[in-house]
């Protein structure tokens, strides 16, 4: 008995969890919810390869859902900013030479180009098409980009121009979106050239006299230095990628301290307290370089006993990794950081003298970072005169699209 209201109380709970999932789907899923999430779900489609910027490839995967987005299209096509055909979804693809005329004419022109029935050229293949429309994408600040082509074979009425109107405007967005990153890349890889151009000057000379001064005492010394030079200089210097891991920004880190350490003698003390768990944290390429290289100039170049000592410390928070590089130089006045940049900063932490050479690139980081990252994680300098410089970065364990 007990046994049987047991099953009767558990079907009964069954048919409650039934009769609830039922109605729930019954509210949110209405014939005019499906078709909005139907549309986005196809405009989400449609976006992502546009995202990769207006190509052959990129055309061919996005010019069916585009054609979706239009109930009224038979056929859409793609064209670039020549007028010249990418991609064609559809049937009517005879009327291709008639799509890259009017194509032409809308780039010409930056304005939509409506060709209708009498004015298509008459076969057995286009008599049902009623109408061409060859609508311009236009990007700002890069003009037109493409044009988005469609055959109905209904009249073209307000809706369908007005529907055109929108997808193009859908595109355009997700191709100005695209420009920003490939922008975005192009200054990130501009501005690792001019921090490169930065560090290689005052830094190799240095090195190159260093070696130099070893070769006739301790040629042994000499060839092992001369080595580490060639790593350190083969690493800043590599074509691959904008980012890397902190593993290697680390292990390059080692090579310059070798040489500095090699130039100052016992006057330069280095401390490293790196947590293992964020080895594999990625960060911008040569992030890193530029804080030590700074500290080594004030913790050295900037006193007067012409001794000091580098802290370098890699931290586990959670899901950021946070790096600092400390020196216990000169400092600087604290108001520089509330009225001026890391540029000012920069140019401002050492005394006459020594003041043109100081800025090994801060405000290149920090812009990085920022741009890699957001503006939660750019640079924080602390400082103050007399009690040395301490630099930090705050960098995500793991950000979306960002790969060594």
């Amino acid at each position: 008995m007990i046994a049987i209201e047991l099953a009767a109380v558990v079907l009964l709970l069954v048919l409650v969890v039934v009769s609830v999932v039922l109605w729930t789907r019954r509210v949110v899923t209405t014939p005019a919810e499906r078709a909005v999430h139907a549309t986005l779900h196809t405009a989400s489609l449609a976006a992502r390869p546009l995202r990769a910027g207006l190509d052959a490839s990129s055309a061919k995967e996005a010019a069916p859902h585009l054609r979706m987005l239009l109930a009224e299209a038979r056929a859409v096509a793609l064209l670039d900013e020549n007028g010249a055909l990418l991609a064609w979804d559809g049937p009517f693809d005879e009327l291709t030479d008639a799509m890259i005329t009017a194509a032409g004419r809308a780039v010409a022109d930056k304005r939509r180009v409506l060709v209708v029935h009498h004015d298509l050229r008459r076969d057995h293949g286009d008599l049902a098409a009623r109408a061409l429309i060859a609508q311009p994408l236009v990007v700002e600040d890069m003009g037109v980009a493409g044009v988005l082509g469609v055959v109905t074979t209904v009249e073209p009425g307000p809706a369908l121009l007005g529907a055109i109107t929108e997808v193009a405007r859908y595109a355009c967005s997700q191709i100005e979106l695209a420009e920003l990153d490939a922008s975005r890349a192009r200054l990130d890889r501009a501005e690792v050239r001019a921090l490169r151009a930065q560090i290689s000057p005052h830094f190799i000379y240095n090195a190159l006299n260093t070696v130099a001064s070893f070769v006739r005492t301790d040629p042994d010394r000499a060839r092992e230095l001369l080595l580490d030079f060639a790593d350190f200089t083969r690493y800043s210097f590599r074509a691959a990628g904008e980012y890397t891991l902190l593993a290697d920004e680390l292990r390059n880190i080692d090579r310059y301290l070798t040489l500095e350490r090699a130039r100052f003698g016992n006057a330069l003390e280095v401390r490293l307290q790196i947590a293992p768990e964020v080895l594999n944290v990625t960060l911008p390429f040569l992030a890193l370089q530029p804080l030590v290289e700074n500290a080594v100039r004030h913790g050295i170049a900037g006193k007067e006993t012409r001794t000091g000592t580098i802290t370098i410390t890699a931290a586990d928070e959670g899901t950021d990794c946070v790096i600092s590089v400390e020196d216990d130089g000169i400092g600087m006045d604290p108001e520089l950081l509330r009225s001026g940049t890391l540029d000012a900063i920069a140019e401002s932490e050492h005394g006459s003298g020594v003041r043109e050479s100081a800025h090994v690139g801060l405000a290149n980081v920090d812009d990085r970072l920022r741009a890699a990252f957001g503006n939660d994680y750019g640079l924080v300098v602390e400082t103050a005169p007399g009690a040395g410089t301490r630099v930090s970065m705050r960098v995500p364990k793991f950000r979306a699209g960002i790969r060594p």
